[in-house]
């Protein structure tokens, strides 16, 4: 359980646009997080916050708790990211994908980065760290190796029901499925996979949860699509050019300050995240409980 990359595990993922499985934190330690992520989830159950709480697990977590980004900057963690992206490191994203059992929903084959407004760049790596088993049977993530060297592909917005990405969007070129990775991780365990990479995931026909929190780590100068405002959080070196605005969120969970910052920032990035929708609430139409990817 280091806190860097060998040189083979770099130049492997350069070359795939992913590495599975890395060892991160003990069983006892995931059992750990799962335990107060959902103690977090049955608190606020009966409402008492202007949205469900899976709202805010599924969008933006690391900006409405603590729990996020206790890991974010954990060495184990961003020792590895470092290894790939250099020593100045923000998070951009912190989300906590679930899947219940027997959850029927998939995600479709797409590039994350279509919709960031980070212009298809180099300078992101996204961390998916297993709190639950995540297997073929419980719909585990599966990867398209090298896919990333291409340029970003166009998708299509097809807001399919049984589609859990916010626009339901799907790459649109055909993918061969036998040539697929399945990432299969035992709790405490993570992948790591770059913004351009295919992937997907299928439904949970297990008899537990499937739970990841998904680490998206970019550098300072990632582009930021036509000078639009967007936000992150320094966790080491230094920010240099200052594309985005450096938050540090308050200590705590879902307090006064939490909620107001997580609205400036939902407000900023759903306006890029929902470029070219004539309707700005279509970007999670049909999936009501968005915590669930």
């Amino acid at each position: 359980m280091t806190g860097t990359l060998n040189q083979t595990e770099i130049l492997r993922y350069r070359d795939q646009g992913y590495l599975c499985p890395l060892d991160v934190l003990s069983a006892d330690e995931a059992a750990g997080h799962r335990a107060a992520l959902e103690a977090i989830e049955q608190r606020y159950a009966g409402g008492g916050l202007p949205r469900p709480i899976g709202h805010y697990l599924r969008v933006g977590a690391h900006l409405a708790m603590d729990l996020p980004l206790q890991l974010a900057r954990d060495p184990r963690i961003l020792g590895r990211v470092e290894s790939i992206l250099g020593p100045d490191i923000a998070l951009w994203s912190g989300e906590y994908f679930v899947k219940e059992a027997g959850a029927t929903k998939i995600v479709s084959w797409h590039q994350d980065l279509t919709y960031w407004g980070m212009e298809g760049s180099d300078h992101e790596v996204t961390a998916w760290l297993a709190l639950s088993p995540a297997t073929r049977q419980s719909g585990c993530m599966k990867f398209l190796p090298g896919s990333h060297k291409q340029s970003l592909q166009p998708h299509v917005d097809t807001f399919a029901e049984n589609n859990l990405l916010s626009r339901g969007q799907e790459v649109a070129v055909e993918v061969d499925e036998r040539q697929a990775f399945h990432a299969e991780l035992q709790p405490g365990q993570m992948s790591l996979h770059h913004g351009r990479l295919f992937h997907a995931s299928g439904p949970n026909d297990s008899a537990d949860r499937r739970i990841g929190l998904v680490l998206r780590f970019i550098r300072p100068d990632t582009p930021v699509q036509d000078k639009g405002r967007d936000f992150a959080v320094l966790l080491s070196g230094v920010d240099r050019v200052q594309n985005r605005i450096n938050v540090a969120p308050p200590a705590g969970t879902l307090t006064a300050a939490h909620l107001a910052l997580y609205e400036e920032v939902l407000a900023a990035q759903s306006a890029t995240l929902g470029a070219g929708l004539e309707d700005p609430g279509q970007l999670y139409q049909g999936n009501d409980n968005v915590i669930y990817q």
